[in-house]
């Protein structure tokens, strides 16, 4: 257990942190998903959407200043923080601020993360904070923030990187790698490398940026400064700020696992494979992320719905879900669901069987509808005696997205 000065030393760091949440990213690479919502406001675990954990992060770390950078089609994600993370009281010193582009200092949108914080550094100025944090609005992960920032503040570092190990092939061309001595000083950083650096004696692991950034909010102004005069610069962190800061600055390295309140549980769900799986651990009867821990909430905005049903009971005709994540609002009727996660107000008519599927709110499945290993978007109807995810030949037929790993993608636009 913490000493109880710990406790209120970390306290303090928290009420002096500003917090900036990225959430302008489009998510491409989960194609249709993201058509008409920006990733941090996706769907997930059946009643959040992705941005809820790193808010929640926030608020249950200490940290009650927020603001949430927006940019891309951002009318789904503005409309629920309004809903969800609206309720904060600036006279009492806490709140969750919606930052758009709005062109303050330049003519351009948020040209890259670093632009995005510096086209708000005076609403930043503002807030007096002694340290800000930066951080991606588009990862599942729970995290006490007040552990980086003590590690922050005892090593004397202008900025701190929030760090994790994974596999090499899971970081090329994907995530920002670093390279520390023996005492975590980042000593060498890529953004992306085709050919990650592995971790001294694990050749199959490397060490790689998580997106999350402290800094010593007067360094964080003079740098944002600089890269803001500097001819051909992207404007972004991991690109441009880390690696012209490494040589001459206090650089260090945050392990995750220091400060993780769920093991080495990281997630990106920037593909869709990544995101069903991630959906798909949940149903476990011990999942790898802890939704249920009262002592680390994940907040949201919810509608108030009725509880979910499971109605007919005979031989050949029963409601029933088998290890399964269900929401309020949902009717399983006569159907069986498996190894599914299903967000609110899903209808499932009878005969139909869904397997190892991803069903967004207000999902309609006909009757005598079978459907494996597929995510649903949000409002479609399924219509009666449909197959999905049983024949991808079938499945590309219809003209619906098969991904690398066999997930189907069904959209309303796709029925």
């Amino acid at each position: 257990m913490p000493s109880e000065n710990n406790v209120r030393y970390i306290s303090n760091l928290t009420k002096d942190t500003y917090a900036l949440v990225l959430a302008g990213g489009r998510g491409s690479r989960l194609h249709e998903l993201t058509n008409w919502r920006a990733k941090p406001a996706l769907y997930f675990g059946g009643k959040f959407r992705i941005i809820d954990f790193p808010l929640s992060n926030c608020v249950n770390s200490g940290i009650r200043n927020i603001g949430v950078l927006t940019q891309y089609k951002s009318h789904s994600l503005i409309r629920h923080l309004v809903r969800g993370w609206g309720h904060f009281k600036k006279e009492l010193g806490e709140s969750v601020e919606i930052l758009p582009a709005s062109q303050r200092f330049s003519e351009e949108w948020y040209q890259g993360t670093a632009d995005a914080v510096y086209q708000n550094i005076d609403i930043i100025r503002d807030e007096l904070p002694k340290y800000v944090m930066v951080l991606s609005g588009d990862h599942i992960y729970r995290q006490d923030y007040g552990h980086i920032l003590a590690q922050h503040v005892e090593s004397g570092a202008k900025m701190t990187v929030s760090t994790i190990a994974v596999p090499v092939e899971q970081a090329r061309n994907a995530f920002g790698v670093i390279s520390v001595d023996d005492n975590n000083k980042i000593i060498d950083f890529h953004e992306k490398p085709s050919n990650p650096t592995p971790l001294a004696g694990n050749e199959s692991h490397c060490l790689a940026s998580m997106g999350n950034y402290v800094f010593d909010t007067d360094f964080l102004f003079e740098q944002l400064e600089r890269d803001s005069q500097t001819q051909g610069s992207e404007r972004d962190f991991g690109k441009d700020i880390i690696p012209a800061i490494i040589d001459n600055h206090d650089v260090y390295a945050f392990e995750f696992s220091k400060s993780s309140k769920n093991a080495s549980y990281w997630r990106d769900v920037g593909t869709l494979d990544s995101y069903w799986e991630a959906n798909m651990e949940l149903v476990a009867p011990v999942p790898a992320l802890n939704i249920y821990d009262k002592d680390w909430p994940i907040w949201t905005y919810q509608e108030q719905l009725p509880p979910a049903k499971f109605v007919m009971e005979s031989d050949d005709n029963r409601g029933e879900a088998l290890n399964s994540v269900v929401s309020g609002g949902c009717i399983v009727s006569g159907s069986t669901l498996i190894k599914s996660v299903c967000f609110s107000n899903v209808r499932i008519q009878s005969g139909s069987a869904v397997e190892q599927s991803v069903l967004l709110p207000g999902v309609t499945i006909g009757k005598n509808t079978k459907i494996r290993k597929a995510i649903v978007d949000r409002g479609t109807i399924i219509p009666d005696n449909f197959v999905i995810g049983h024949n991808h030949d079938e499945d590309r037929k219809r003209g619906f997205r098969v991904s690398e790993n066999g997930v189907v993608l069904v959209t309303k636009d796709s029925i």
